[in-house]
């Protein structure tokens, strides 16, 4: 069993393409080559920009679970089998297995090399057979003690296996809290990291950090440079980390390290307890908010709260629920209802849309940070001069657009150009003025012409020294989206709860909504351009109907009283539109329930169409 987890430089990529979309020339080729290499790949390539890992270059994150321990007479040893592997695939739906070689205790690699390798290659053989992901975990505490074997030891799993997407490499699983991350971890990690480059040059490697890696945000005001593809590792166990360690996490991911929980528990650190089910639930939240890929620990049948298993259950798979702990039902759940891996390809929106801006199908130079803006997620941000991204966009007849870009800047001076992919024809340029600070939204738009069709255009940052949130397209007159506001995001309420939601886009909604409860979003000021109509719209389930005011946070203005129609049930989802007058400046919503019996997904406001 083990435990786990200043706004840094940020480092560019070394190599930039010399025309901008990479497609001045040869850019058939270049399209055929991205194509033939997503359609090839088993899995999509796991990749790092910024604080993200990407997969297949979008924002996402995958879920599954981690061995126990491998070592000789251990109670994890029986399950690194590919019968155990295909059942958390097939039943769990896992996308990811971890497997967890002991080292330096009794019964490990170090004592018996042979056995234990054959156990991770059994789970590594089978993990790539069902299409999942897979964790090669050097599962020691004191790994820098032992360099030259895990060297020699990554070396191998690179020669064997770096040609495989599925491949993750986690190079220290937890250093104690008696080892230092300037004097240990990193130049071990750095040599470790350098040895498996030599051999595999982009695979996903995962370091840990010490106080058993909880400490990403030690690591990340002195993090590993010179590589690619490298992400922390964030170990938690619900029953005793709680949110100061959140905070340490969005501190390493602020100052521009992407993590990965490679190891997590519902219980408390060493192993026993029951399900902490409000801690549990916080860090799922925290963990699908921020794209956090994760493994739980641990597929076992040991006498421990965190094992999955009860003792004697099967070896290999078939495990019905009375043969899952109470742990490893919360597991399970958790694993099965994990969103989905995003598709590898380039999604095409349709017009009108809303674009978020870091759903790419190509990039140079940008990375991504956590947004404050209404909705949450990430922004695109560090825009330089030069930089740009393409988007695959289906207009449904040539005409004008009105095209709206969601920015921040500290100091202005910016430029967005709006293109063709690969900088011909332009279809507009935009000045980006300073908005207040990075995070500060403001939402500018232009008119453009657009040809019909499925088509590739591009935002290409003429003057850099701005962040982009979203970008819409509606045709011009029909008005355009200036914020979206996710109703369980906000500042303060009384009594609201939140749940799953089975609405498109996922994620959560406000609920168990009932007369005089209220919430205020003052977290989430709207910038209206201009004082006129506006459109506002909710989306809503309810069984039997209900009844909304819609404020300004505190109740004075009230825009709207608007009646809430029955929809079929608690998550059958309507949306519902009404025309309010809004002055110019910063507005702070708020919603009252003037008659319950309702949930709110999102509140949408638009420009009204001329």
């Amino acid at each position: 069993m083990s435990m786990t987890l200043s706004k840094a430089a940020q480092l560019r990529p070394t190599l930039r393409p010399t025309s901008r979309f990479g497609f001045t020339r040869l850019a058939g080729a270049l399209a055929l080559s991205l194509c033939a290499g997503a359609a090839l790949a088993d899995v999509p390539a796991l990749s790092v920009a910024g604080n993200q890992v990407l997969v297949g270059g979008k924002p996402g994150s995958i879920s599954g679970s981690s061995m126990y321990w491998s070592n000789n007479g251990w109670p994890g040893a029986r399950f690194y089998n590919a019968g155990a592997v295909g059942w958390l695939k097939d039943d769990w739906k896992a996308k990811l297995v971890r497997a967890a070689m002991g080292v330096e205790d009794d019964g490990g690699y170090l004592q018996f090399p042979a056995e234990n390798k054959a156990r991770v290659k059994a789970v590594v053989d089978a993990a790539i057979a069902k299409d999942m992901y897979v964790i090669i975990d050097w599962h020691s505490h004191y790994a820098f003690r032992h360099q030259n074997e895990a060297i020699a030891f990554f070396q191998e799993m690179a020669r064997t296996y770096g040609n495989n997407k599925h491949v993750i490499y986690e190079i220290y699983n937890e250093p104690k809290d008696d080892v230092t991350w300037d004097a240990h971890v990193k130049p071990y990690a750095q040599a470790v990291i350098a040895a498996i480059r030599a051999i595999d040059p982009d695979n996903l490697i995962i370091v840990g950090s010490p106080r058993w890696s909880q400490d990403a945000d030690v690591a990340s005001r002195n993090p590993i440079t010179g590589h690619s593809n490298i992400a922390y590792t964030l170990h938690f166990y619900a029953g005793t980390h709680t949110q100061y360690l959140r905070d340490k996490a969005a501190t390493a991911m602020n100052n521009g390290l992407a993590l990965f929980v490679t190891e997590w528990g519902s219980v408390n650190a060493d192993g026993n307890g029951g399900v902490n089910y409000p801690e549990t639930n916080a860090w799922i939240d925290f963990m699908r908010k921020h794209n956090l890929s994760n493994a739980n620990w641990a597929l076992d049948d040991a006498r421990e709260g965190s094992a999955s298993l009860v003792p004697g259950a099967s070896s290999t798979g078939g495990w019905a629920n009375w043969d899952l702990t109470e742990s490893g039902r919360q597991a399970r759940e958790t694993v099965r209802n994990w969103p989905g891996v995003p598709d590898a390809g380039c999604a095409t929106a349709g017009v009108p849309s809303t674009i978020q801006a870091e759903a790419w199908c190509q990039m140079s130079g940008v990375q991504l940070e956590t947004t404050l803006d209404a909705g949450g997620g990430q922004n695109v941000g560090y825009i330089d001069s030069g930089d740009w991204m393409n988007y695959t966009v289906d207009v449904p007849s040539a005409g004008l657009y009105t095209v709206s870009y969601r920015v921040a800047s500290a100091n202005g001076g910016g430029n967005i150009s709006l293109e063709r992919a690969g900088g011909s024809p332009v279809f507009g340029t935009m000045a980006v003025g300073a908005t207040g600070g990075w995070q500060s939204w403001s939402t500018i738009s232009h008119n453009v012409q657009l040809p019909a069709g499925k088509q590739s255009i591009g935002i290409a940052a003429k003057a850099g020294g701005f962040n982009l949130n979203w970008i819409g397209i509606a045709a011009a007159g029909t008005g355009g989206q200036i914020a979206l506001i996710q109703a369980e995001d906000h500042a303060s309420m009384s009594g609201v709860e939140s749940e799953q939601t089975s609405d498109a886009g996922g994620g959560r909604n406000a609920s168990h909504i009932d007369t005089g409860d209220w919430m205020s979003y003052t977290n989430a000021p709207v910038t209206i351009p201009e004082t006129g109509t506006y459109t506002i719209e909710f989306r809503v389930a309810s069984p039997g109907g209900g009844e909304l005011s819609f404020e300004e946070a505190g109740g004075k203005p009230a825009y709207a009283t608007v009646a809430l129609p029955a929809t079929g049930g608690w998550q059958n989802w309507a949306s519902v539109k009404r025309s309010v007058t809004l002055s110019a400046g910063s507005h702070s919503f708020g919603v009252y329930a003037k008659q319950g019996g309702w949930n709110l997904n999102w509140i949408k406001v638009s420009k009204a169409a001329r």
